[in-house]
């Protein structure tokens, strides 16, 4: 489950990590309104759980009210790369010289939680872990245990850190760990962690996001489950269709059966240059139907351009799925984005014969369909 900011910010704060003066509005009287109690300047916020806010429009700083009403006019009902944005947090606006980054996530190879701390902040840490992977400081934890004090100010000192500040930021990566540890989190960021004129630290953005399957003792967590899912039509509709769903940036579009499948075809799409859109695992034993809602939650992402299925036949028949699949396509005059099949496994052969071709294009091998894929995606970003 991901939390919204708002959301992560409010856990963070109850657990003494220091964020911004801040409100949430869903209308433009709301904004102002929340605006004139924090004090101009302030940040207005778009509230959906998608990177690159700023850059796509849905963060703006302010300085009166009639800046504020044409910001909240602009930020709210806008579509933001797929998500729709029915809230704001209008948030106290923060005077920083600096912005540093901590996490803690599960670094699965080391099969320990690892905390990371970087005086790169305020920019995509991926791009940093590829270009200078050295400016990231990183240390492991063992569970039983939990972080010693050592080991947050060793993560803070590896990472250049200014030694002014290495106190404070220790303390908040140690209270990251402690609510990572605590609330069941798969991850928890804050970047950036802003460094004030004066000297302090202050979390201008949270990510939070909780292990699902531990919600049972997290209630409090879990009371904040229907509003995170707010926002996101599709992740709404994973839910109804129990699929296992997760939105991503990409443009293409991919569906498997079972989890390991879907993460080697999200990998092979990176492979061969092109963005995954999703991870979409439609589960064993898959009929007809579950496929087609497959494929209807895939179409109705505006970032898709192309599709590609990847099913290997167990309980789940080659053949059922290549009826799922022409029953879907069939139902459009036109087909909204090309799709790409492959099939292996159980009645795999039959299932190909059933494909329309002139529906979808078939592949024999994985890495084939793939990078179709990706081709009809660059086609259409051309």
């Amino acid at each position: 489950m991901k939390l919204h900011e708002y959301q992560a910010k409010q856990v963070f704060a109850d657990a003494g990590i220091p964020t911004p003066d801040s409100q949430l509005a869903s209308d433009v009287d709301g904004v102002v309104a929340a605006a004139e109690a924090i004090g101009y300047p302030v940040a207005i916020k778009a509230q959906v759980q998608v990177g690159g806010r700023g850059k796509a429009g849905g963060i703006e700083l302010v300085d009166n009210e009639d800046e504020a009403r044409e910001a909240a006019d602009s930020i709210l009902g806008m579509d933001l790369k797929g998500y729709h944005v029915d809230r704001v947090l209008v948030e106290e606006a923060v005077d920083f010289v600096n912005e540093l980054y901590v996490s803690v996530t599960m670094d699965r190879g080391a099969g320990k939680p690892v905390a990371m701390v970087s005086t790169k902040g305020g920019i995509n840490i991926e791009e940093v872990a590829e270009e200078t992977p050295e400016a990231i400081a990183r240390e492991h934890i063992d569970p039983a245990f939990g972080m010693h004090p050592y080991q947050a100010r060793k993560a803070v000192y590896d990472a250049g850190v200014d030694s002014d500040l290495a106190r404070d930021v220790s303390s908040i990566l140690t209270t990251l760990y402690q609510l990572w540890d605590d609330r069941d989190g798969s991850d928890a960021e804050i970047n950036p962690l802003m460094v004030t004129s004066d000297g302090e630290v202050i979390a201008a953005d949270a990510v939070m996001n909780i292990d699902e399957d531990a919600l049972f003792r997290q209630p409090e967590l879990a009371e904040m489950e229907e509003e995170a899912a707010s926002g996101d039509a599709l992740e709404q509709k994973a839910d109804e269709y129990d699929f296992d769903y997760v939105r991503l940036e990409g443009n293409v579009g991919i569906i498997g059966n079972g989890a390991g499948l879907v993460m080697t075809t999200l990998d092979l799409v990176d492979h061969y240059g092109g963005e995954p859109a999703n991870f979409l695992d439609v589960g064993g034993g898959a009929k007809a139907e579950r496929i087609a809602n497959a494929l209807d939650m895939v179409f109705s992402d505006e970032n898709v351009d192309s599709v590609v299925f990847n099913i290997f036949g167990g309980i789940t028949r080659g053949d059922e799925v290549a009826k799922g699949i022409n029953e879907a396509l069939e139902q459009f005059d036109e087909i909204p984005k090309p799709v790409v099949v492959r099939l292996a496994g159980t009645n795999w052969e039959e299932g190909m014969e059933i494909l329309n071709e002139d529906l979808v294009t078939v592949e024999q091998t994985l890495e084939a369909a793939v990078q179709r894929a990706v081709e009809y995606a660059d086609e259409v970003e051309a």
